[in-house]
Formats: structure tokens, sequence, C-alpha cells
């Protein structure tokens, strides 16, 4: 008998960088009409209504994609702790990001973050090329992303100096 039905898998870790994202949303749904919209921004900064839709697509994204490395090396074992563990700590500092810029207003330390989110997400891409090139491939629009918003929170930082 199977206890775990064979697409479990597959639908659990496409959604589970959503569960970041919905928690940090929160923090961002209040945030957003009481300090962020006092922020002066760049002419090229996305509508507010851009950034969910975009998320989540990149969340699904990545999440399928941590699903085909997973499945190609046999699941959690030796071979997939480096691709999986930058993964991870990828997730981890990308979920961070939300609480640092949008909770704590550190737009300093949450450009730092962004760059470590960015740094360990090429790094997990190049990690994932040889294992699975689809699941390298997923992660290319999420690294776009992440330098957009890397330029945006840099740009954002410089207009507003310390401004809580």
């Amino acid at each position: 008998m199977e206890v775990v039905p064979a697409w479990a898998p597959a639908v659990g870790f496409t959604l589970l960088p959503h569960a970041g994202g919905l928690l940090g949303s929160n923090i961002t749904k209040r945030e957003i009409p009481t300090w962020y919209e006092t922020l002066q921004k760049p002419s090229w900064c996305p509508p507010n209504w851009v950034f969910a839709p975009v998320w989540g697509t990149l969340y699904t994204s990545m999440g399928y994609g941590s699903y085909l490395v997973w499945k190609e090396l046999g699941g959690f074992n030796e071979k997939s702790v480096v691709p999986l563990g930058l993964y991870a700590g990828n997730l981890a500092l990308n979920w961070a990001w939300t609480p640092i810029f949008f909770g704590a207003h550190r737009m300093g330390w949450g450009l730092l973050t962004l760059l470590f989110t960015t740094g360990t997400a090429a790094a997990t891409t190049a990690s994932w090329y040889n294992i699975n090139k689809t699941a390298a491939y997923l992660m290319v629009p999420y690294l776009a992303w992440l330098s957009l918003a890397s330029a945006l929170n840099y740009r954002i930082w410089k207009d507003n100096g310390n401004k809580k």
C-alpha cells in the first residue's frame, strides 16, 4: 500500500516557496499604505499590483524545479545535500527579506539580504544545471527578477536615506 500518493511530492515542493510568501504578504499588505507609499521610488518601479503575480509565478517555477532535482537525485540523500541545501538557504534568505525591508524598514539590510539571496540563487542554479537542466532554466526568471529587485531596493535605499 502506497502511503504517499505519487503526485504529493510534486505538489508539496511546488507549493513550499509560497509558504514564506504568504506569511510575508501579511507584513507587506500592512506596510504598503502606511510606509512604502511614502517612499520615493524610481520611475521604473513596477506598480504594486505586479509583485504578487510575479512572485507567485516565480515561487511556483522554483518550487517545481526543486522537485525535479529531488526526484532526479532519488530524494533526500547525500547527493541532494548541496543542491537542495543551497535551495533551502536561498528560500530562507528570500523569506527573510520582507520582514527586514517592510517589517523593520531596514532598506540597507534588505539590500544586503537580496544580494545574498541572488548569490545563493545563482549557486543553486549552477548546482542544478548538471542534475536537471529544466530545473536550472526554471530559476532564470527568478535570477532576473532578483536583479531588478536588488536595483530597486538599492535605489529606494539611496533615495530615502535613513527614513524609517
